[in-house]
């Protein structure tokens, strides 16, 4: 049965950390799902990932809703989350709304998420007071990089990081059901969290939130090139498919593949249950 946005906010309550991952196709969605990860979120990050531009920016409302609904459609277990893309709810509350309502509606997603402060509180109540669940996002603001110049460490200052538990604070008022912390010191991480009763989702935020978040393909080792301070890299993936592709390669090359294990011929009789290239 799929995780519910009270049994999320109830995992604070219970002081049970929270397991939170991206997933933007069939496949990762499966596996994920078998893995039974607390939440999905199907990111605008994929515009970096899946896309290969050099931010998220270029992401649109439609190919949020493609990849969310593809991620839906092949889940069970987790909650599905699915970010709002730049300029999808930054124009005024009633097209926030009316674009939240689109993702949900289309996808079958269970919330949605969108970056900012206090600049977004009259869109959060908006769109919770239609009955779709939020969730915020503090620190660093991939939307916003082309007015930050570059991906980097916030709240460093005491005057920036109580201003960031003060929105904090006021996301929670505004009805967000949960915050993601990108990019800030642990130290400020564990007063937000301490600060509100709802859960804090980090990423390069230390170990003090409620659970943590990582884009599948970068905890996967898909990139030998990214290699961020905060990121844990649990398989090299990077180089076992390249040497896999090599091997392949050279099997084709030397006429080893296919084997006759691998060739069918006209007595064969069994049913074939395959998809053709």
């Amino acid at each position: 049965m799929r995780l519910t946005v009270p049994k999320i906010i109830k995992k604070k309550r219970k002081k049970e950390k929270i397991t939170m991952i991206t997933s933007y196709d069939a496949a990762f969605a499966k596996l994920v799902d078998k893995s039974e990860i607390d939440m999905i979120l199907v990111g605008d990050s994929l515009g970096m990932v899946i896309q290969g531009k050099e931010n998220t920016l270029s992401v649109t409302l439609d190919e949020m809703i493609y990849h969310t609904k593809i991620v839906v459609n092949n889940t069970t277990y987790p909650l599905i989350v699915a970010d709002m893309p730049f300029m999808s709810y930054q124009i005024s509350p009633e097209d926030a709304l009316k674009n939240a309502g689109r993702i949900i509606k289309e996808t079958g997603a269970q919330a949605i998420k969108l970056e900012g402060g206090f600049n977004m509180i009259d869109t959060i109540k908006k769109i919770t007071s239609s009955s779709i669940p939020v969730m915020g996002h503090l620190g660093l603001l991939p939307q916003s990089i082309n007015q930050l110049g570059r991906y980097k460490l916030q709240g460093k200052r005491s005057s920036k990081a109580q201003k960031m538990i003060d929105a904090a604070i006021a996301l929670e008022e505004a009805g967000v059901f949960s915050i993601a912390l990108e990019a800030i010191p642990s130290e400020l991480a564990q007063k937000i969290t301490d600060a509100v009763s709802i859960p804090t989702i980090g990423i390069g935020a230390g170990n003090s939130t409620d659970g943590q978040v990582l884009v599948i393909y970068d905890m996967l080792g898909m990139d030998s090139d990214f290699n961020p301070s905060f990121l844990k890299k649990y398989l090299n993936l990077d180089e076992l498919i390249v040497n896999a592709l090599k091997n392949y390669k050279t099997d084709v090359e030397n006429s080893s593949f296919p084997a006759e294990e691998h060739s069918f011929h006209k007595e064969y009789k069994k049913d074939l249950n395959i998809y053709s290239s």
